[in-house]
């Protein structure tokens, strides 16, 4: 027990003279401390000592106090009080009243007096018991306390007077025990919360600690004067004290844990062996116990050589005095360890050796031996290991370690060591080899299992870890340190409790079962599982042939079907019989593992123990399955016996014909078809009625399982069913009958396309499964089908295949609703992917290529799509091209990315050396660059995107050179149908004929014509389109072009171009600026080209270069 100080405090008064403190008080919940100091009340905050409120009731000194027990007492008498009441009820008493305390119920008040005598009264004052102590008024009872322990059957009173003495009484008066005799003059004394210990103080300027029988165990705390009073903090290990200088000094009480363990024998410090004394060590070993106290050491053994008696009687005392960090006992010798000091003492107290260590002793125990020759196993600071035997000199080092020992532990075979070091790591050493085994982190404490050498336990970090052989650790959580490990207990010491834990062994038991290790897994098990872990280990067991362990587990579980059976085959082995194989067939015949059994049969040569089997059972299917691959004779004689069982024939073909014969088909045809006759099948079959549809359809199984294929198809086509006709197709992949099905029955349309999209997909022929799902109307499978092979496409650098691929995907995602949205990220993507920097063609294309990349990328690159190749693609050919500003910028971007190691040397120079060249750009291609609506123009690179600076309509690209086509997308009015839009623009316009600069113009209507002169200046009505194209200048966001009706009548068709998208998107208008300038679109993937252009990709490829449609349909 050790006390540590918390805080202090010392009362004075108004005139700096130092405040006697005579009582004081907790408040239950132990947040206030309660001071009488002089004729005040001082109520303090107990968590840091801070002064709350001083309180004044009485005009002379205030002598005791009682927190919320509604009495206070002075010299001459003492008040009673209670929150119905507004005054104080006052009672004169014969004598001074030197304290006072209320019983655990409230219900009576202990008064102790100066003329030696204690006064018990109720509740309205009234006296009830009166203890007059032998010494009269020359031992005055200075204090009083009652036990508040609920366990006692009787209220207990302690009473310390000033003849030096301390009493206990019960609420009768009646004496409990002899009075104990202190050497000082005692002022106080009070219990703690729970009763089981009181805390005395006095004229010897301290408190003392005392057992609840008053037995003195240690100091609490040394003060400069008397101590005049100390109380404990409720539910706590806190004490206070007063002294009469003024000082209020708090301490925290630290107990230690004072124990010892030998297998499942655990002795605590507690009051069951009464020392009457303060117990410092304790010791166990065998049926010894050793009791360490201060001024002795005393010896029991046990009274009875039975394992479970746990009474104990005293052997022998060692009368003296000892001063020890550790303390073991053996059988004939006590050890006591003082820093690097080891002495064996015998039981009378001679010194018989000594040992002195190198270092500081960290850790000993009795590891067993015979009597007078017990081992010791020590562990230093050092890292030294070493063995002492108690009748030796000489210790034997075992293994020295880098780090200090923390916790060592032998295994029972003593072969195997494991210590747990200063690094929370525990190893396990091979003590004859000094090989380390194997090592675990996190430990803290380790123990062997006594009745199992290879297991072990360690805690640490909050849990239990248990280890058998070299098996993965099996956690559990568990506070604490391991101290034992007993069979299926583990001894657990968390705080100043210990805890026994009983372990299931089955994990352990499972892993040696998953080695074989039959005889180590039934060690395990006879150290505690369940009645299923002995089931599983007696299974295990004997289907691994370890009968000797089989015999015993199933003895365990009382199973006796499973031990005759061990029983009869071990007789066999007696009788000479050694094949295995047998002798496991018939344990997975008992298992009921019949397949198993059959084959082990056959392996041993025994079919007709299998065959015998299955007919015993009536299984004759199974048995049927067992005698196809076997001789014809075995197979008649399973024929025969299950004739014989139905009434029946004796051999297959012979029992056929008399099924028919007797009009039983079904049967006849089962028997025909398990053995395969297809054509003595297609007979019956054809002899059939149509109409017995039954029998017809087995017949029809039948073929199909032999695959039969031309059979079943007949025998199909005369019940009429088509859908099996259909199934049997699809089944046999014979996918052009089964297409020329669909042509005639349109309902199987989705059964064949289905299974033919999924057998292409198998056969890793995508697209066309893509479009076999199409055609089924699968569409969410074939939506996954072309992602799988835009994914692939995109991995493998296809990237004209994944624009192809994603653009089929946006079409597919038209078709699905909560797809819709991403159609047009589908398309993007197209777009992105259509061309890549690094393929053949012109520079002007590559150029434009890198330009429309890198205007359209986002942060969010495309997989397969390199920055820094576009970046470096582009710099390269604007370098060719003049476009040298353009080029520099490249450069200079390329330098904030991560360059592959390949390039870096090459765009280093190369951004050196565009330095020399002109700070500009070609001026033909910026010229290029114009917006065909607000004739602005537009730099080479935009970091808005595709769109003018300045009106911001996007531009519109050709998809094989990627220049800007003379294009500007227009909206119709919201008016305006797209119907109505195309047959305003088909009609016909008046012809005009126009001249430069001013004269005569020419025009005709019908069968009308004018000729108008012209004044030069251009008037905006006569084209309304142009007129739209007009924007306010330095706006923020696009403003489209709107037409309307008269605009559209304006509109010569073959100026506009119409991407009929499918719904529900809408149609796009385009209008051509540049009449002359020759544009085709698709009309599948609605991309524009040059003409040109794509007449020859159209020639190249035979297709669209963009959608691949046909050259047939896109021309």
């Amino acid at each position: 027990m050790r006390a540590v100080p918390t805080w202090s405090d010392k009362v004075h008064d108004r005139d700096k003279i130092e405040q006697c403190i005579y009582d004081l008080a907790f408040k239950p919940d132990g947040s206030q401390l309660i001071v009488a100091a002089g004729n005040r009340v001082l109520v303090y905050d107990t968590s840091d000592g801070t002064l709350i409120q001083p309180l004044k009731g009485h005009k002379d000194t205030v002598y005791c106090v009682a927190y919320a027990k509604d009495a206070s007492c002075s010299s001459g008498d003492f008040g009673l009080w209670s929150p119905e009441q507004k005054s104080v009820s006052k009672h004169k008493v014969s004598s001074k009243i030197t304290c006072c305390g209320w019983t655990n119920d409230g219900q009576y008040l202990a008064l102790g007096m100066m003329n030696g005598v204690v006064s018990i009264r109720n509740k309205n004052g009234e006296e009830k018991v009166k203890i007059e102590r032998p010494g009269g008024s020359s031992s005055p009872v200075w204090s009083i306390a009652w036990n508040p322990s609920k366990d006692e059957h009787n209220d207990i009173l302690a009473v310390a007077d000033w003849g030096q003495k301390m009493s206990f009484y019960q609420l009768s008066g009646k004496q409990v025990g002899k009075d104990r005799t202190l050497s000082y003059d005692p002022c106080c004394v009070t219990y703690f919360s729970k009763g089981e210990y009181i805390v005395a103080c006095g004229s010897d300027k301290q408190a003392s600690l005392y057992t609840k029988d008053g037995v003195r165990l240690g100091t609490v705390g040394e003060q400069n004067s008397w101590v005049w009073t100390c109380r404990v903090k409720p539910d706590s290990n806190y004490v206070v004290l007063g002294c009469q200088d003024g000082t209020i000094a708090f301490y925290q009480l630290i107990f230690s844990t004072v124990h010892g363990l030998y297998k499942d024998r655990y002795a605590y410090r507690d009051i069951r062996i009464k020392c009457r004394e303060l117990v410092k060590k304790i010791a166990i070993y065998r049926n010894r116990l050793a009791i360490q106290l201060p001024e002795k050491i005393l010896i029991y053994e046990l009274y009875s050589d039975d394992t479970s008696d746990m009474h104990y009687r005293i052997k022998e005392k060692i009368c003296r005095k000892f001063e020890c960090n550790l303390l073991v006992v053996c059988s004939q010798h006590i050890v006591l360890c003082q820093e690097k000091r080891l002495q064996s003492l015998s039981f009378t107290c001679v010194k018989e050796k000594e040992w002195l260590m190198e270092s500081l002793i960290r850790y000993i125990k009795v590891i067993g031996g015979p009597p007078g020759r017990e081992g010791l196993l020590v562990g230093l600071k050092n890292g030294a290991i070493l063995k002492i035997f108690v009748d030796n000199p000489f210790p034997i080092t075992l293994l020295k370690l880098s780090t200090s020992v923390r916790c060592l532990d032998m295994c029972a075979t003593r072969g195997k060591l494991a210590v747990v070091d200063e690094h929370n790591t525990c190893l396990v050493y091979d003590i004859n080899t000094k090989e380390l085994l194997f090592q675990e982190p996190n430990a803290n404490s380790v123990a062997w299992n006594t009745q199992c050498e290879d297991m072990l336990c360690f805690s640490g970090n909050g849990y239990l870890n248990i280890k058998a052989s070299n098996f993965p650790v099996h956690q559990q959580k568990l506070q604490g340190f391991v101290v034992g490990y007993n069979g299926s207990k583990i001894f657990c010491l968390h705080v100043y409790s210990m805890s026994v834990v009983e372990v299931p062994q089955s994990a352990p038991m499972y892993q040696y079962l998953e080695k074989k290790m039959f005889k180590e897994a039934y060690q395990i098990a006879c150290l505690g599982v369940t009645d299923n872990d002995w089931r599983d280990l007696a299974t295990e067991a004997l289907e691994g042939l370890d009968f000797d362990t089989a015999k015993k587990a199933f003895v365990r579980v009382r199973d006796l079907r499973y031990l005759e059976l061990i029983n009869s085959i071990e007789e066999r082995k007696k009788r000479g019989e050694s094949d295995n194989h047998l002798f496991l067939a018939d344990v997975y015949a008992y298992q009921g593992k019949f397949h198993d059994a059959a084959k082990l049969y056959k392996r041993a040569g025994q079919q007709p123990r299998a065959l015998s089997m299955y007919t015993d059972l009536r299984m004759f299917q199974y048995a049927k399955e067992f005698v196809g691959s076997t001789d014809p004779k075995n197979s008649r004689m399973l024929m025969t016996k299950q004739a014989d069982w139905a009434k029946s024939s004796k051999e297959p073909r012979a029992a056929a014909e008399m099924y028919l014969t007797a009009g039983e088909h079904l049967k006849a045809i089962d028997i025909i078809g398990e053995h395969g006759w297809a054509d003595m099948l297609m007979d019956i079959a054809r002899k059939l009625d149509k109409a017995e549809r039954e029998p017809l359809a087995r017949c029809a199984a039948h073929f199909k399982r032999l695959e039969h294929h031309g059979y079943a198809t007949e025998t199909y086509a005369k019940m009429g069913d088509q859908q099996a006709l259909v199934q049997l197709h699809v089944e046999a992949h014979h996918w052009d009958e089964a297409f020329s099905l669909v042509e005639k029955h349109p309902q199987f349309k989705d059964q064949v396309y289905v299974a033919y999209a999924q057998w292409l997909a198998e056969n890793d022929r995508f697209e066309e499964a893509q479009k076999a799902f199409h055609k089924a109307g699968r569409q969410n499978e074939s939506v996954k089908v072309l992602e799988r092979l835009t994914h692939n496409a995109v991995g493998e650098s296809r990237f004209n295949d994944a624009a192809y691929y994603y653009w089929m995907l946006s079409m597919q995602c038209l078709d699905i609703e909560e797809m819709l949205k991403k159609s047009g990220h589908f398309q993007r993507l197209a777009e992105l992917y259509h061309e890549e920097p690094f393929s053949s063609h012109i520079l002007e294309t590559l150029f434009n290529i890198c330009r429309f990349l890198l205007n359209n990328l986002t942060k969010d690159l495309p997989l397969g799509i390199s920055k820094v190749n576009t970046l470096y693609a582009l710099a390269k050919q604007s370098r060719k091209l003049g476009a040298f500003k353009l080029a520099r910028y490249c450069y200079e971007k390329l330098q904030e990315l991560h360059i592959p190691y390949r390039f870096q040397e090459a765009i280093e120079l190369d951004s050196i050396t565009v330095r020399s060249k002109p700070f500009h750009d070609s001026e033909d291609l910026i010229e290029d660059m114009m917006c065909y609506r607000c004739s602005t123009t537009n730099p080479l690179l935009n970091s808005q995107g595709s769109i003018c600076i300045n009106c911001k309509q996007p531009f519109v690209y050709s998809s094989s050179s990627y220049d800007v086509l003379p294009l500007v997308q227009f909206y119709l009015e919201q008016d305006v149908g797209d119907d109505e839009a195309v047959s305003l623009i088909d009609l016909e316009v008046p012809h005009t004929e126009k001249r430069d600069g001013k004269g005569w113009s020419y025009s005709r209507t019908g069968e009308s014509q004018s000729l108008t002169l012209d004044s030069g200046a251009e008037d905006p009505e006569d084209d309304p389109f142009t007129a739209k194209m007009s924007f306010e200048q330095g706006g923020s966001h696009f403003v489209p072009v709107m037409v309307s009706r008269s605009a559209l009548r304006s509109m010569s068709r073959r100026d506009v171009l119409i991407k009929r998208w499918p719904l529900p998107l809408r149609w796009e208008y385009f209008r051509s600026l540049l009449p002359n300038v020759s544009i085709t679109m698709c009309p599948t993937c609605f991309k524009m080209f040059h003409t040109e252009d794509y007449e020859l990709l159209v020639l190249q490829h035979n297709c669209c270069p963009y959608c691949r449609r046909p050259m047939e349909e896109a021309t």
